[in-house]
């Protein structure tokens, strides 16, 4: 019981600090550093941040933004290992929509395709 105690309390305290788990079914795709994906220049990003391969990024749809993921948020997407961070936005046209970075591995976006996923992440209350 005794090594229970401080896990129960860490838990409770964190409870009360108003941080929710939000989870959301989306469409995901991927995209790569190409010329032919971007406007420009491939490895710069909407918000100003420099991509490269190796890198666990994703761009989200405008709609997105406005439930919480905002640049610098870290999810969890279903199917793949690990925490991706928000660091790109997609065109306004598409809704309820994330693109997973794959570097410059046209064959993995490619193969990845279009799914549906589930994404997971801290969100404010």
């Amino acid at each position: 019981m005794r090594r229970l105690f401080p896990w129960l309390l860490a838990a409770l305290l964190l409870a009360g600090c108003g941080t929710e788990t939000r989870n959301l079914r989306v469409t995901a795709t991927a995209y790569t550093s190409s010329v032919a994906e971007t406007d420009g220049d491939p490895t710069l990003a909407a918000w100003g941040d420099r991509l490269k391969p190796g890198m666990k990024v994703v761009a989200v749809s405008h709609d997105l933004i406005r439930e919480g993921l905002e640049r610098g948020t870290e999810i969890e997407i279903e199917g793949l290992d690990g925490t991706y961070v928000v660091l790109d936005k997609m065109h306004r046209r598409w809704k309820r929509k994330i693109d997973i970075y794959m570097g410059r591995d046209q064959a993995a976006a490619r193969d990845w395709g279009v799914r549906q996923v589930e994404i997971r992440w801290a969100a404010d209350d």
